[in-house]
């Protein structure tokens, strides 16, 4: 266990409570789960939190299709078949044929590491119990070598998820849970600041009020995240966009100039142009 505690970095943002639960988690030795809208940092906190207390970094990204089994470790019987057909002399030791994934890799680390389980959602409903035991006990068991791999360190595990779909109790109690609200204008501002400290104050307010007016459309599909606001205002920049284009009771523009980095389906854009209309058409001039 580190005795270093995790605070906001020179790129990263935390709120007070994200902070707590952080270090909470590292105290408590357990998994800490981050759930929250994507694009919120969710990701990008595994990467600060081992840049912070100075901890190697192992990134597990799920998919559909992933297996538990597959961060643990693969046996490659299809390698250790074709060796066997050209007559290698590999082929004798079946440890050649072992391929480690992100957990054993976690386990082997000389220093205590941060490993991140991301999107632990995106997987068949069976994924968080099958490594229960591996996430409490700090170990697990290679069959086709009988070898006990037990963590060298106890990592600082790290999950995401989306919330495409409700996790285990099972696996839930043996987590530390936190989840990332959304942020308001003040901690956005700060967010902003971090990646274009040199930004224009009248640019940075007509560029938030059009971003949370977009988020308060009711309807919207997909709403514009964080990352997506650090997009636009990066384009903004760089076509040179003034601040009042921006603003809500210009006529020039239904909709934000550059929307693509904010809405990203027609039927948002289109809501979004109706709302702007009716608008317009129900202010007294």
């Amino acid at each position: 266990m580190t005795d270093k505690k995790f605070a906001s970095t020179a790129t990263y943002i935390v709120t007070d409570d994200l902070k707590m639960a952080v270090n909470a988690a590292v105290t408590l030795e357990r998994p800490i789960l981050i759930k929250g809208e994507p694009g919120t940092g969710k990701t990008q906190l595994a990467i600060e939190v081992a840049n912070a207390l100075g901890k190697p970094l192992f990134e597990w990204h799920i998919k559909s299709t992933t297996k538990a089994q597959q961060g643990l470790y693969d046996y490659d019987a299809v390698a250790r078949l074709r060796d066997s057909q050209l007559g290698d002399d590999r082929v004798h030791d079946i440890a050649n044929y072992i391929i480690r994934g992100k957990v054993w890799e976690a386990f082997a680390s000389d220093k205590q590491p941060v490993l991140l389980i991301d999107e632990i959602d995106k997987a068949d409903i069976e994924f968080p119990n099958d490594l229960l035991q591996e996430l409490d006990r700090m170990e697990f068991f290679v069959y086709e070598t009988k070898q006990l791999v037990k963590a060298r360190n106890r990592p600082v595990v790290i999950i995401t998820s989306n919330n495409e779909k409700e996790l285990p109790d099972a696996f839930l109690r043996r987590c530390f849970f936190h989840y990332i609200k959304f942020p308001d204008k003040n901690t956005m501002a700060d967010i902003v600041d971090v990646h274009y400290p040199k930004l224009k104050k009248t640019l940075l307010k007509e560029a938030l009020d059009a971003f949370y007016k977009i988020r308060d459309v009711r309807g919207l599909k997909k709403k514009p995240s964080t990352s997506e606001l650090l997009d636009w205002i990066k384009l903004l920049v760089a076509e040179d966009i003034p601040p009042e284009i921006l603003r809500s009771g210009d006529s020039r523009s239904a909709i934000p100039p550059l929307y693509g980095a904010l809405l990203k389906n027609e039927q948002d854009v289109h809501l979004f142009e109706q709302l702007v209309f009716l608008d317009r058409h129900s202010s007294p001039r």
